[in-house]
């Protein structure tokens, strides 16, 4: 049995985190965790998630949580780093499914992991988006550096940040298979008389409509033919799916910073 806390657990993602633990026969819901000022403090987090009573009430105190808990899972937007260390603190693992990280973010969940915590950390736990991520990077191997690269990612109208962190990492893919770097090379929209497009950059576009949960698609395009990569999410629960899965990967894994790529074993 996997004993889990879930950060954000009233948020959209929280609450298919916490339906999809309720229902699993290996997992068990020991803690659901929101902001100081969050309205729904003190409610049953399997109601919110409607999912029934569960007993476990939503609190924005983690610390006391963390005694009876294999692995906190954070989809949360902030606090993301203290969250991991006060986990580091309780010899508790993490599964980090938030978006946008910053590079110091990241730097500082290394030190941890060296530290001896057990992270996973992804821009996307959906398994078929890691297969697309594996995919892309074989894609670019494969076709080499001759063919034009765009990617196009869309979400619903209420995300925040652009482009998905999804996309960034497939851009980085990109970069990685052709020695490229992502600050200097990708280019984020085009506008006006910008001239032809130069054989040396990655095209990224963000979409935002409606209820989209997540689509994304890396365009490989030369003279005569076009390849194309799609995944479209039609469910958050492929990614609470997917951190479930990835939980499970550390109740055994040695200390360390680990991805998606690690848990499906595919890299």
């Amino acid at each position: 049995m996997v004993k889990v806390i879930i950060c954000g657990a009233a948020g959209r993602m929280g609450r298919r985190l916490v339906a999809n633990v309720l229902e699993h026969p290996d997992f068990e819901l020991t803690g659901a965790v929101e902001y100081a000022a969050s309205p729904e403090l003190g409610k049953d987090a399997g109601v919110l998630a409607g999912a029934g009573e569960c007993g476990v009430k939503v609190t924005a105190d983690i610390s006391p949580l963390l005694k009876n808990c294999d692995a906190v899972i954070n989809f949360a937007t902030a606090g993301v780093v203290e969250c991991a260390e006060l986990c580091a603190k309780n010899r508790c693992a993490i599964v980090i499914g938030t978006t946008a990280l910053t590079a110091d973010d990241k730097s500082a969940l290394g030190r941890l992991a060296g530290a001896g915590c057990r992270i996973v950390a992804a821009s996307n736990m959906s398994v078929g988006v890691n297969l697309l991520f594996k995919l892309a990077k074989e894609a670019t191997r494969i076709l080499g550096n001759a063919y034009d690269v765009e990617i196009v990612e869309m979400h619903h109208n209420q995300k925040k940040d652009a482009p998905s962190g999804t996309a960034v990492r497939l851009a980085e893919v990109v970069c990685e298979a052709r020695n490229w770097n992502y600050d200097e090379d990708v280019r984020h929209g085009r506008v006006g008389m910008v001239g032809k497009r130069t054989g040396h950059e990655i095209g990224m576009h963000s979409l935002r409509g409606g209820d989209v949960v997540g689509d994304h698609t890396v365009i490989f395009a030369i003279d005569g033919e076009r390849v194309e990569l799609t995944h479209k999410a039609s469910s958050r629960d492929t990614f609470a799916k997917g951190a479930l899965r990835a939980a499970a990967f550390l109740k055994d894994a040695a200390p360390g910073l680990y991805d998606m790529q690690d848990v499906l074993g595919l890299k």
